[in-house]
């Protein structure tokens, strides 16, 4: 249930919360000016601490009074004051004329300036492309727009406030409105019991390294050149395997677009010189493009030998024969694949637009037999049901504040050995009928509360119900295995439909290929395993009637 909130400063007591947390938990990785900020900001006037909230909130670091307007606050300018004296705004700042522009309206830049009538219809980009060569020097607000009657300020402390937030969360993609979706009850959170020294950072090391390499990630983005962001990658400490990994995941996409380059020296040197899944495999095949099979051979007979994965394995295995071919060697002996059963339909298309998932759920679906789209939805949310307290362990590093979502190392590669014991718990229950009980109390309970596995809007008890009487508990732990193998790779690809028999306690999952598709390699992974291990599972293919 929504709720109301009444504190009209809401905003500013979850913006304290994260300041006494910080200050708490961190002090001692805190750099003189943040230290400072933490002292001074409690003792401004309140209506001063709510704006500088607002503005924290807002996008950009340039406002202006006249839309900064809020009953709480009362006089924009008034409470700017104390801000702008302890200079954690500017008054009245030097703008350019794009920074201008940022602030004026189409008829106040006709007012601002003399724009011939060509210029006057363009649209706002196209004027500000116009005046460019005119005006390239920076003024006051006050002193491009004398007639205002408005003020201008710049938020001189936006920068530490992002840290801040990076400090408390960990991550730059949560922000400060997971304290109003919660605090309206839109987002509810599992509340783990982590002690005071929990902390997402252990160094300051770690937050400068974590800032260096957000910062690269920005410049590859707004298309620097790849070499000058490399040199200025951070090499991270070796025991924070948390850093190392977004490092690496960096790397691996500035040599995917090197690759694209066709630099074939250059992309390999990067996929080698990187651990995210998937760079070694790349690494064969760029040496393959760049004419050097031998090598490429090679390496792909090392990797045959540990694949780090079955995505791995499974790219390996298509690269092996055409390498072997290309050195004159015998073709390597097939893989045998264990199929699922295939269904060939053919149906007149829906009257109305409807995805061929549907077509198919309404087509199969009987009274004793009905079908539901899932996808993703059911297997994840049943293994996150049934390990729910695996997942929510407060494993030292994984939970350091009350916003999170899952588990911080829940995509490490130690993510299951760190709670091996638990997940053991939970998934032994699958020998006997427990997990049944534990399944459905923990929907009970935990119902609407954030979690990696759960899909709330795609389940209901009607369906946790169907599950738990037609899928075998042998099955499920089977499924429930090959996520913990691999977690990011292996939490999608399921079939899209399920199909049950409730009086037969059996089921069928189903995936849909529509004219022209084909299978993913995720979703080929998935139908290889099932079928492998006698569980259930077709490819349905679809075509149009004439």
């Amino acid at each position: 249930m929504i709720k109301v909130l009444e504190n009209p400063f809401y905003y500013l007591e979850n913006f304290h919360q994260v300041l006494a947390w910080i200050a708490e938990r961190y002090d001692d990785l805190l750099n003189a000016e943040e230290r400072h900020f933490l002292s001074v900001f409690p003792s401004l006037p309140q209506a001063s601490r709510a704006l500088f909230v607002r503005m924290v909130m807002r996008k950009g670091t340039l406002f202006r009074a006249s839309k900064l307007v809020y009953a709480e606050i009362g006089s924009t300018h008034e409470a700017a004051r104390p801000l702008a004296e302890l200079g954690l705004i500017e008054e009245d700042p030097a703008l350019a004329l794009d920074e201008l522009f940022e602030l004026l309206q189409k008829p106040e830049i006709m007012k601002v300036f003399q724009l011939t009538p060509h210029v006057r219809h363009l649209r706002k980009a196209d004027q500000l492309e116009a005046l460019r060569g005119q005006y390239d020097g920076e003024h006051r607000f006050s002193g491009w727009y004398a007639n205002s009657g408005d003020h201008a300020y710049r938020n001189r402390t936006q920068e530490l406030c992002d840290r801040l937030r990076l400090v408390f969360f960990g991550n730059y993609h949560q922000d400060w409105t997971e304290f109003v979706l919660s605090d309206l009850g839109i987002y509810q959170y599992e509340k783990v019991a982590f002690s005071a020294a929990a902390r997402g950072f252990r160094s300051r090391r770690d937050i400068d390294d974590f800032l260096a390499i957000h910062h690269c990630h920005e410049r590859f983005a707004d298309g620097e050149e790849p070499a000058a962001v490399i040199r200025d990658l951070p090499p991270c400490a070796d025991d924070n395997e948390w850093l190392r990994s977004r490092r690496n995941k960096l790397l691996f996409t500035i040599a995917q677009h090197v690759e694209k380059l066709a630099d074939w020296p250059a992309a390999y040197a990067l996929y080698a010189d990187c651990d995210y899944p998937g760079a070694r495999a790349r690494a064969i095949r760029v040496l393959e493009k760049d004419a050097q099979p031998r090598a490429a051979f090679d390496l792909l007979q090392t990797a045959m030998q540990a694949p780090e994965s079955a995505a791995e394995r499974q790219q390996l295995l298509r690269m092996a024969p055409r390498l072997a071919r290309k050195l004159g060697h015998a073709k390597p002996p097939a893989v045998a694949m264990a199929q699922a059963e295939r269904i060939d339909l053919s149906l007149p298309p829906p009257e109305e637009a409807s995805y061929v998932e549907f077509v198919v759920r309404d087509h199969l679906t009987r009274e004793d037999a009905p079908v539901y789209y899932v996808e993703n939805a059911l297997i994840n949310s049943l293994f996150g049901l049934l390990c729910w307290d695996a997942v929510f362990s407060p494993i030292p590093g994984a939970f350091f504040h009350p916003y999170h979502r899952g588990p911080a190392d829940l995509h490490s590669a130690d993510f299951q050995r760190r709670r091996a014991q638990q997940f053991a718990e939970a998934l032994s229950q699958l020998d006997g009928e427990q997990y049944r009980a534990t399944i459905r109390a923990n929907y009970a309970a935990k119902c609407g509360i954030q979690s990696p596995f759960l899909y709330w809007e795609a389940i209901d008890e009607a369906l946790l119900d169907l599950a738990l009487d037609c899928i075998p508990a042998v099955h499920l732990k089977r499924a429930f295995e090959r996520i913990l193998l691999d977690i990011k790779s292996n939490r999608s690809g399921f079939p899209d439909l399920i199909q049950f028999w409730p009086a037969e306690r059996r089921y069928n999952m189903i995936e849909v290929k529509g004219p022209g598709d084909r299978l993913q390699d995720n979703q080929l992974r998935w139908i290889e395993y099932c079928a492998a291990h006698q569980m259930p599972i077709s490819v349905c293919y679809l075509q149009w009637a004439a």
